[in-house]
């Protein structure tokens, strides 16, 4: 039986094993020694002074949001074609998600999509490099700053990618990543946020560990006193100078991030090999519209490979097709505002969102992983190519 291609997987090697089991031979399974050499290493990959270590993406934006103070009657300029993750965090500090439009090529947030919806209302602009793609973070900015407007990159996609040799991530306000295991790198579940002030990395580790003061572990080993689960340490662990958040990262997680992290190299330059062999394998197939190879001042860092189908096919036949084969494939994105959970929350008639709505309803996200091998990607064309032909 031919082994079905699944539509993602993590790149584990002995390594990390190795690494995550020399936690559990410790009794610091979280706030121990690991978390702070993977933020350090995480920061000094950007070339920013702090990270800060979090339970997901999604815990990292709303922690971003509440660190810049945005809230009730403000307004964020988010892209509708993203994970859902990105309005969801804006709704949960009860501001408004306000949606922009985005760049036939790119997918992302441009200047002139912004302006369109600015209000004296708008608080920041949360920019999503999609799909590993770069945002044009310098005209961006200078929107931004024209308009007093704070900036949260959104690199969960995007590690390792680079903007005019600069790494994304380093440009916002803060920038937050995501390490679920379709990502370039994985804790497992995990993300991490960025930040370019202590102000901000005080607010967010205190945010992320129920409103204690930034780091009690670290503040007691700075005064001999043992870890806080134990009676000597209770008095800073029992602190709560502000209302936080259990979003914590662990050990366990924070151990196989660093080893991948160290890896990262060698992972996105087998996933752009990748990325690679599918252009020349799929170039040939009539009305297939594939993404971007290169981009000037761009470095893409590989996270999906997502093509746009002809406009006469018919999509759900083509994934059925294709499941068929023991083919795995997803539709990157349906867009956030004809969602179930978001239709009704905005006033659709007022929205102007034509190239979201038109690529949304055309993309088809295709097996992408680190480790896939010539002949998985050989299988996967020729039964997109037999899929596609049986429509006509």
């Amino acid at each position: 039986m031919i082994p079905n291609i699944p539509l993602s997987a993590p790149d584990i090697t002995e390594a990390e094993i190795a690494a995550v089991t020399a936690v559990l031979r410790t009794p610091h399974l979280s706030f121990g020694p690991e978390l702070a050499a993977f933020e350090t290493a995480f920061a000094e990959y950007h070339s920013v002074p702090h990270a800060v270590a979090v339970s997901s993406g999604t815990a990292g934006l709303h922690m971003a949001l509440l660190t810049l103070g945005i809230g009730e009657g403000d307004e964020v300029i988010v892209p509708s074609f993203a994970f859902i993750a990105v309005a969801n965090a804006v709704l949960h500090i009860r501001a408004t998600a306000v949606f922009a439009d985005i760049d036939p090529i790119t997918l992302n947030l441009t200047p002139s999509t912004v302006e369109r919806v600015l209000t004296r209302r708008t608080r920041a602009i949360l920019v999503v490099h999609t799909f590993g793609i770069p945002a044009d973070m310098h005209a961006l900015r200078d929107l931004a700053q024209r308009h007093n407007l704070a900036i949260i990159e959104d690199a969960c996609e995007a590690i390792g990618a680079e903007f005019h040799q600069r790494r994304v991530g380093s440009f916002g306000d803060l920038a937050v990543f995501g390490f679920y295991p379709n990502k370039q790198i994985t804790t497992g579940e995990g993300g991490a946020v960025l930040a370019h002030t202590q102000a901000h990395a005080d607010r967010l580790r205190s945010l992320r560990n129920q409103g204690r003061i930034p780091d009690p572990i670290r503040a007691n080993e700075e005064k001999n006193v043992q870890r806080p689960d134990l009676v000597a340490g209770m008095e800073d662990w029992l602190h709560h100078p502000d209302i936080g958040f259990n979003y914590r990262l662990s050990d366990i997680a924070c151990a196989l991030g660093r080893v991948q992290l160290s890896r990262i190299g060698e992972i996105l330059g087998l996933r752009r090999a990748a990325a690679e062999r599918y252009h020349v394998l799929l170039a040939a197939i009539p009305g297939l519209e594939l993404p971007p190879l290169t981009l000037p001042d761009c470095t893409i860092s590989w996270f999906v490979f997502v093509v746009r189908l002809p406009e006469s096919a018919d999509r759900p036949e083509i994934q059925s097709f294709l499941a068929q084969q023991g083919i795995g494939t997803a539709t990157y994105f349906a867009p956030i505002h004809q969602q179930p959970a978001w239709r009704n929350r905005i006033d659709q008639a007022s929205l102007n969102l034509p190239i979201t709505e038109s690529i949304g309803a055309c993309t088809l996200a295709l097996p992408f992983f680190t480790r896939i091998t010539p002949s998985e990607q050989e299988r996967v064309a020729l039964a997109l190519r037999k899929g596609l032909i049986s429509q006509k």
